[in-house]
Order: C-alpha cells, then structure tokens, then sequence
C-alpha cells in the first residue's frame, strides 16, 4: 500500500503535557524513577480564555524540564475548569496533550477545520505575540493536541518570559 500524504501537515512534537494530582509527588517520582529534569515549578493564572465556548479562568501549578528535544510540562489545576479537570475527573492521571509550535496558527486551525477539528481551549495574546489551542483530537487516541504560536522569528524553550507571558494571560 501506497504512504499516503497528510491532509494537514504538522511540525514535530515538542511538549507533552502530563495532568497530575500532586505535582511534587510528580516531580520527586519523574525526577527519581527516569532522571528527568530539573523542573522549573511555576503557579500561573490565566485569564480570558476561551473553553468550550465560554470565557473562563484558572490557576495552574507548573512544572517544565526537558528530555531532550521535548519539553515535559506536569500541569496540575489549582481553580477553574480546563481540559486539564476534565481530563482527571474522566481518566485520571496521565499524558493528556502533545504541543507542536506553527508559524501561521490562524492558517493551521483553518485547515484542520476543514477535517472536523476545532478548538477546544484557546487563547490570543497579541501583545505578547503569542496564540495557543488544544484541539478535539482526542476522540481517537485520548489524548489532545495543542498548537502554539510563539513571537514571529523566535522558538521558545521552557520557561521563557514569552511562555510566562502566555500562561499569565498577559498579567
């Protein structure tokens, strides 16, 4: 059988996102069991996103190492509703995103429309140059997929101002 070319072609993965209950058990159990990190914990609000069509709020622990190329980001909710809650509340712990950061969000989320996926859980920062979406990618598979913007020309690592920014919702 032929490789058939993709409908939306995506960039490679550079996040997952791992939800948690206790991310200091988390972090002493990654750190301890498989040598990841060290984390960088952080707690961040976020305001005026958008979550399945209603404007919400939340708070967030953080926690962000590196393996490599990919960023390990441990995501435990303190307030609000977000993908995050309902992926604890329906499955538990466990890997609930991968990220992929595009040049062109707007475009992306146009094509991907196009196959019947939308936006979830999003947000536009344009004073920070930043826009991020969790898309309803996980109908197959379980687990949500998350495109990120980040300022034009520039790649962001963990824990960059421009993340904390976003994450922050600019406070």
């Amino acid at each position: 059988m032929a490789e058939q070319e993709p409908r939306v072609k995506l960039p490679p993965v550079d996040q997952i996102g791992i939800v948690v209950k206790d991310i200091d058990r988390a972090i002493e159990y990654y750190s301890s069991t498989f040598g990841w990190g060290p984390f960088r914990v952080r707690e961040r609000e976020m305001k005026g996103f958008t979550y399945r069509g209603k404007i919400g709020d939340c708070r967030l622990k953080l926690a962000l190492a590196r393996s490599g190329s990919i960023e390990i980001e441990l995501i435990q909710v303190l307030e609000g509703e977000t993908p995050h809650t309902e992926f604890l509340r329906e499955k538990g712990e466990g890997l609930q995103h991968l990220r992929c950061s595009v040049d062109d969000i707007d475009n992306m989320l146009t094509e991907l429309a196009k196959e019947g996926i939308e936006p979830v859980f999003h947000q536009s920062l344009p004073q920070f140059g930043v826009s991020w979406a969790y898309l309803n990618t996980d109908k197959i598979g379980g687990v949500m997929l998350e495109l990120i913007q980040w300022p034009k020309g520039q790649r962001v690592n963990s824990g960059s101002d421009a993340r904390s920014k976003s994450i922050e919702g600019g406070a």
